[in-house]
């Protein structure tokens, strides 16, 4: 059993790590590109499901969206999405977020999500980190459908509202969790 998880651990190690490689400069361009499709058809679809997100959006800062993030895992478990930030309505940078976690855990899942920074303090720490974790930077409030209906950008006090969407799989568990969320390259 423990050479097992040993093997699982290196398998995803061996993706995160495989993820970060772009042999060919050309594709990082025809992916910037790709990313801003995928970014706008899903920033479009959350606003017309979320009059919050909408309104929010309206006052951000900056938009930072993750538009298809791949889960999985059985015990040790990983996952890996690209993203764009998106300030004054201009694409601004390129961000990808890599997660490694452990516990009782299985299945598969895609998801997206997108982190409204309302503040210009969470902007500046996003420009000026190299690489953040989330729970180590400012407060960031998940927006789940509750909220939603209740939240406007006068009741909105946070630095940071994260709304997860397009959830598609199934994953269960009970685990330890870090991500990391780093800016790329200019693409």
């Amino acid at each position: 059993m423990r050479y097992l998880r040993l093997i699982i651990v290196l398998l995803v190690l061996g993706f995160a790590a495989g993820t970060f490689i772009r042999p060919n400069p050309a594709a990082g361009a025809a992916s910037a590109s790709k990313i801003n499709r995928e970014v706008s058809r899903a920033l479009g679809d959350l606003y017309s499901k979320s009059l919050s997100a909408r309104r929010l959006g309206e006052k951000a800062q900056g938009i930072l969206v993750f538009p298809s993030i791949s889960k999985g895992g059985f015990m040790v478990g990983g996952q890996f999405g690209e993203g764009a930030l998106i300030k004054g309505g201009k694409w601004a940078a390129y961000y990808n977020t890599v997660s490694v976690s452990y516990g009782l855990q299985i299945g598969l899942q895609k998801y997206g999500y997108a982190l409204f920074f309302m503040s210009e303090s969470a902007m500046n720490w996003l420009d000026k980190s190299d690489g953040w974790e989330l729970g180590t930077g400012p407060s960031i409030v998940v927006v789940d459908e509750g909220m939603a209906g209740s939240l406007t950008t006068t009741t909105a006090q946070s630095d940071i509202y994260s709304f997860f969407f397009d959830q598609k799989g199934l994953m269960g568990g009970l685990g330890l969790q870090g991500t990391k969320i780093t800016r790329m390259k200019e693409q």
